[in-house]
């Protein structure tokens, strides 16, 4: 009978917990690494996960076709018509924007009762700035009998105010409140409050002025452009606002309705005609923060996105679903069209090129 051979002992070999601990601590150190330097486009692009939109506006349809009279646009709105005209006063904050501003005014001339103007001597993020409407008054002659201006000194508030933007921007708005009612309006005039960039349309104010029982707050939705009107981008431009004035009637520059009057007018941001205008601008309003390299304000970089309708600060689209987001990832689409555009830009298309389609080469 065969002996059985002993068995010999199974040695194990150990496994050293510190093999498995080395590549996570180097795995985790790099996941730490790219959050870090990219926490921004992957919070924005996983905004539809974790936020919600506002609730939806309710859009007033706009109704305009040319030689119908205000009784007949009034009706069509479901509006009355009145026996004689609201007085308009337009309200803005201004920092440099020169060009868009003298469009503004030159296309609502006919319509503005009082154009409301206040600059400060340092932007909302604490950066000394020239008053450049003050220096420039004479470009604005044209309308200077209907201009209430004031400008203030940022020096006045406190040291921790000064490094806070957005209460820099509040002291602006405070301010802003202030000389609205040094202007002469009264209860039941019109204010519009916008950006000076956020410009309503004639057939906007027409029916602000003429007719009876609008809102009393409502939005006004405005197309948007980035860098000039060669690039469309939407209709997301909503913060621009007519108010029938009340003694209780304050500036604000947020949702203040659930009503928005369609296609109200034109919103171009960036709409610069020099591009220290740019570099300016990145650094100087409430959302700097966005600047995240130096190299963000490299004259070339500027001059190349503005071409080509891409993004200054390298930011993914600020969108509520994955659909919109993906649809307005990449490049704004130009557009070869100068149809339905403020009448003084187009009066003036020499003056203003670098805001028409094919013009997008700027001045240092």
């Amino acid at each position: 009978m065969a002996r059985e051979l002993p068995r010999l002992p199974v040695t194990r070999r150990r496994i050293s917990p510190f093999k498995f601990l080395i590549p996570f601590v180097l795995v985790l150190s790099v996941l730490v690494i790219v959050v870090t330097q990219h926490f921004q486009s992957i919070s924005y692009f996983l905004r539809p996960l974790w936020d919600k939109p506002p609730s939806p506006f309710t859009r007033i349809p706009h109704y305009y076709a040319p030689n119908m009279t205000m009784s007949q646009l009034c009706k069509l709105h479901g509006w009355g018509v009145r026996s004689s005209p609201r007085r308009v006063f337009d309200a803005i904050l201004f920092s440099n924007e020169l060009d868009i501003l003298e469009i503004r005014y030159g296309e609502l001339l006919p319509y503005v009762d009082r154009f409301v103007i206040l600059e400060a001597n340092a932007t909302f993020t604490g950066i000394p700035k020239p008053l450049s409407f003050y220096e420039n008054i004479n470009r604005f002659a044209f309308a200077r009998s209907k201009i209430v201006y004031d400008n203030i000194s940022i020096g006045d508030l406190d040291a921790r105010a000064k490094r806070q933007p957005f209460d820099v921007e509040a002291y602006h708005r405070r301010s802003l409140n202030t000389l609205i009612r040094r202007s002469g309006i009264a209860v039941g005039d019109v204010l519009i409050m916008s950006d000076a960039d956020e410009i309503p349309s004639p057939e906007t104010l027409q029916l602000l002025k003429w007719c009876d029982r609008i809102p009393p707050v409502m939005h006004l939705e405005l197309h948007n452009y980035m860098y000039s009107f060669e690039f469309p981008v939407d209709y997301s431009s909503w913060r621009s606002t007519a108010h029938l004035f009340t003694q209780r009637t304050g500036y604000r520059h947020s949702r203040q309705s659930n009503l928005m009057l369609a296609d109200a007018g034109w919103h171009c941001s960036f709409c610069f005609r020099y591009i220290k205008d740019f570099a300016f601008k990145m650094k100087a309003y409430s959302h700097a923060d966005r600047v995240k390299k130096q190299s963000f304000l490299n004259p070339e970089r500027i001059q190349r996105i503005i071409c080509n309708g891409e993004d200054l600060f390298d930011m993914l689209p600020e969108e509520y679903t994955f659909s919109e987001l993906f649809k307005k990832m990449g490049p704004i689409p130009k557009s070869a069209s100068a149809m339905h555009l403020p009448s003084y830009l187009i009066k003036n298309a020499d003056k203003f090129e670098f805001l028409l389609p094919g013009g997008c080469l700027r001045s240092v």
